[in-house]
Formats: structure tokens, C-alpha cells, sequence
């Protein structure tokens, strides 16, 4: 490679692809850290889809982190029992978080949050703008952009997919899509109900097909519903009165179904990616996986890719980034993707069967989850997101890896997550330990934080509330010879690259 491709400008440390709910998490993150990041987005203008957004709570504590989980929280519904097929009652009102439920809430509010969020930071939102082509070295990564009819091509450092389940970033890196068609023929509507469901969403499936219906939280329902008996292709025409019946064969009723705003009739894939980073683009999002959407787990997982992905991201460009961490993305998040394709199969499976077996399994699964409690506990904590940990290094104490609760701290904030909200490691230590001298080489990149209980052991809470590490060590001397250690793991500490000002 020549000296004069080095030596080529950058328009912007990081383009991201897709202006959804991943890309904005993202670009806000960045923003908030000083790197300028750009979208750029096919819509000319900002999503109106009116989807249910079932937000679960370990979804909820990423976006508390960034201080904007309430203001979503009061744009929908709680719903803190979800019924999963008939009889089979999920309770989350019991689940180890500040959110103890499931907030169903329509995207563009979510979409609209996290853009207000990503601008006030300082992020750029380029809308209309189709990306066409992709190529990149060793550098960085040369983007092409079509605007009224005229392409440009941007550098950029980093690249992020997130467009959609059709990526032009995927097919440009010719990266291969691997999975199957599951279902065919899903219906899809937004809708008045003049006697809805007793639950604000709820899940049936027999042998006639399967219903899934859920509140806006404004008076409008979604519903999603595939009659096994009558499978079209995606492009037959679609009336309330299909969506209707094939809802109360399934369901009994179409609670006084009416007023329809929205109507769609498609297929759903389970697909993956087999690499989520290549060279130096990433991956995330529907660019990486897709699913059903009655599990209603996709756009979660997405959020959470991009809370794991912004801040590794804002370390490989300020220069602090310990070699392989840009490597850990994939590492992380594939399985992570890997268990939701797995799990919504599995209940996809349950609900679309036909057979003796899957019957059987439907009449059963209510009993044993209800008898079995550590079943149910189990089942909650991977659809809420709580379950969820990453793979720690051999030896490493228990909790590393693991999801961090929102800890009570001595002081303000007085909480962890609030802690969090500036973007940083938070290291929790009492006072009067060596935290602050251990620490003190790294900056503004960790901040120091007193737990409210004696208890714990010393923990590094990474930015995207995941647990770097614990140290049960107490000595003094001992102690700031760990806690530099594991320091020097995950933030290098003297930056060597500096950030690009934003473009002008």
C-alpha cells in the first residue's frame, strides 16, 4: 500500500449504515464520546412504522445507562405477565431489575428518542442518502453514497451495518447469510379493538396457526397472525377481514377487530452471519441476524450489539484500545445472536406444529414450566436479556463477564447505571482503597464509585454494564497490583491517536 492511501482525509472516524435503532444507539454513543460519526440513511425522512417495539428489561438498563429509558417508559405500555401460547403465563414482575417488565411501545418512538439523543450529541444524520458500494484497506474504508442522483464517496476509519435485512454493506463485503425461510404468509396489522385481550399481549397457537397480539400503549393494537390453512405470497393483497378471521380461528375471537392503519403480509427467515466484523466493518443488527417477529427479540438484541459495539468502537479511534478488544465484538455478540435464533426456532417450532409431538409439547409446556421454577426463571432471564453474560478469560473470578445490576452507590449518582450514563468504566471500591491510585494513568476513562454495601467484591464495571472484573483481594498493595492489571486489559493508557474534528 502506498503513502498516499494512508495519508487520505477521513469525512468521519465512523460512517454507520441505517439510520435504525441500532445505528442511532451507536452513533450516539460515539457522539458522546467525542468521535464524529455520521449516518447515512435510504428514508428520506424518519420512520413512522408503527410495529410494537417490545422492549424487555436488560434492553430498558442499556437505555437507562443513557438517561433515556423513562422518557420511553412513558410513551407505553407495562406489561408485567406475558401469556406465551395458551395457558402458559411468563411472570416478569419478579425479575432482578429496575425494569421488571416488558414495555411495549410503537418504533418510531424508540427511533425517535434515540435520534433527538444521537443529534443533541453531535452526531450527523444524512437522510436520502442510498449506499451503493463499499471497499476498504488497510486504513480505512471508502463508502459510495447516491444523493439526488449523485454519488460520493465517504472515508471513513470504521464502517457500521445496521441498513437492514436486505444489507447492501453485507452483500458489498460479499459476506454469506446462511439460514432458512421459516414461516410463509405472516400477517401483520395495526388495529382498534373494541374488547381486547384481558393481557396487553399475549401469544396463542393451536392447530389452526398462531395469534400474536400486543397494545401500543395508545389505543392501537398490533397483530400478528399466520393461518395455516391459506399461505400466499408475499405480494397478495391484504384486508382487515382476512387478518380477522384467520385471528379468530386461532384465537376465538378478533376482539371487535377495526379501523385498520396497517397492513402487511410477509415471510420470516432465521438467518446469521457467520463473521461480525470484517476488517473494519461491523456488523449488527438485521445486517447480522434476523428472526420472527411474534418472539419479538430482534430489535433487543440489536440494541444491545450496539451498546457493546459503540464504546470498543470509541477506543479503537481515540487510541485506547488494547489489541484484540475490536476482536471481542464478534466473540460477544455471535453467540449472543446465535441463543435468540435458537430460542425463537424453538418456540416458532412450538407454536406453527402440526404434529403429535409439537401438540403434546404445547399441552405440556404450561404444567412443567408452572412446576418446575427454575424453568420459568430460566425462560424469563433469556427473553428479558438478563441472562445474558459474556466468556471470561480462564481463571478469572465468577462474575466477570456477567451483567452488572444497578448497584446502590454512597454519594450521587446513587445508582450504577446513573454512574454510567457518562460513558465510562466504573470502578467500585470503598473508600480509602487504592481504586483512585490504580486508576489515575487512565484518566477520565474510569471513574471512581463507592457501593453502598461492604460487601461486594472490588468491581470494574465496563461501559456497557457488563463486569470486566472482581477482585476479592483486600491487601492494599496487592489490590492495586490487580486492579492495575486488569486496567491495562481493557483501556490502554496513554491515547495515541486523536480523535478527527467533526466535518464541516
Amino acid at each position: 500500500m502506498g503513502l498516499e492511501t494512508l495519508m487520505v482525509p477521513f469525512d468521519t472516524d465512523v460512517l454507520v449504515v441505517g439510520a435504525g435503532p441500532a445505528g442511532l444507539l451507536i452513533a450516539g454513543d460515539l457522539a458522546a464520546r467525542g468521535v464524529s460519526c455520521t449516518i447515512v440513511e435510504r428514508d428520506p425522512r424518519r420512520s413512522t412504522l408503527n410495529q410494537a417495539f417490545p422492549l424487555h428489561a436488560r434492553t430498558l438498563e442499556q437505555l437507562d445507562a443513557r438517561d433515556v429509558a423513562d422518557e420511553l417508559i412513558d410513551t407505553g405500555t407495562i406489561v408485567e405477565e406475558i401469556r406465551l401460547f395458551d395457558g402458559l403465563d411468563l411472570d416478569l414482575s419478579r425479575l432482578p431489575s429496575r425494569f421488571p417488565f416488558l414495555l411495549c411501545t410503537p418504533r418510531h418512538n424508540a427511533e425517535r428518542v434515540l435520534e433527538e439523543r444521537a443529534t443533541r450529541l453531535g452526531a450527523e444524520i444524512v437522510r436520502g442518502a442510498e449506499t451503493v458500494g463499499l471497499s476498504q484497506d488497510a486504513a480505512g474504508v471508502d463508502v459510495d453514497v447516491c444523493v439526488d442522483g449523485t454519488v460520493r464517496t465517504w472515508r471513513a476509519r470504521f464502517v457500521v451495518g445496521a441498513d437492514d435485512l436486505r444489507s447492501v454493506v453485507r452483500d458489498a463485503l460479499g459476506v454469506p447469510f446462511p439460514g432458512r425461510s421459516t414461516v410463509q404468509s405472516v400477517m401483520q396489522a395495526d388495529v382498534r379493538l373494541e374488547a381486547p385481550p384481558e393481557r396487553e399481549l399475549i401469544l396463542v397457537a393451536n392447530d389452526e396457526g398462531f395469534s400474536f397480539v400486543s397494545s401500543h400503549g395508545d389505543g392501537w393494537y398490533q397483530v400478528i397472525t399466520w393461518d395455516r390453512r391459506r399461505q400466499l405470497p408475499d405480494s397478495a393483497r391484504l384486508s382487515i377481514h382476512e387478518v380477522s378471521e384467520a385471528t379468530r380461528r386461532v384465537t376465538g375471537s378478533d376482539f371487535g377487530m377495526h379501523d385498520a392503519r396497517h397492513l402487511s403480509r410477509s415471510h420470516s427467515d432465521e438467518r446469521q452471519v457467520l463473521r461480525y466484523r470484517v476488517g473494519r466493518v461491523f456488523l449488527a443488527a438485521e445486517t447480522a441476524y434476523v428472526h420472527s417477529l411474534a418472539c419479538g427479540q430482534g430489535m433487543n438484541t440489536g440494541l444491545q450489539d450496539a451498546a457493546n459495539l459503540g464504546w470498543k468502537l470509541g477506543a479503537g479511534v481515540q487510541g485506547w484500545a488494547p489489541d484484540g478488544l475490536l476482536d471481542t465484538y464478534h466473540t460477544e455478540r455471535y453467540p449472543v445472536g446465535r441463543r435468540a435464533l435458537r430460542l425463537n426456532g424453538i418456540l416458532l417450532a412450538v407454536a406453527m406444529g402440526s404434529t403429535r409431538r409439537s401438540r403434546a409439547a404445547r399441552s405440556m409446556l404450561p404444567a412443567v414450566v408452572g412446576r418446575v421454577r427454575p424453568l420459568g426463571r430460566r425462560l424469563a432471564g433469556a427473553l428479558s436479556g438478563l441472562g445474558i453474560s459474556y466468556p471470561a478469560l480462564p481463571g478469572a473470578h465468577r462474575l466477570a463477564g456477567q451483567r452488572a445490576p444497578d448497584i446502590h452507590l454512597t454519594g450521587e449518582p446513587i445508582r450504577l447505571y446513573e454512574a454510567l450514563r457518562a460513558g465510562h468504566f466504573v470502578l467500585l471500591a470503598p473508600t480509602g482503597d487504592p481504586a483512585e491510585a490504580a486508576g489515575a494513568p487512565y484518566g477520565e476513562r474510569v471513574v471512581h464509585a463507592v457501593p453502598a454495601s461492604a460487601d461486594l467484591p472490588v468491581l470494574l464495571i465496563r461501559p456497557d454494564g457488563y463486569i470486566a472484573c472482581a477482585i476479592d483481594e483486600r491487601n492494599p498493595v496487592s489490590l492495586e497490583v490487580a486492579l492495575r492489571a486488569a486496567l491495562a486489559a481493557w483501556c490502554t493508557a496513554h491515547p495515541s491517536v486523536a480523535s478527527t474534528t467533526k466535518p464541516g
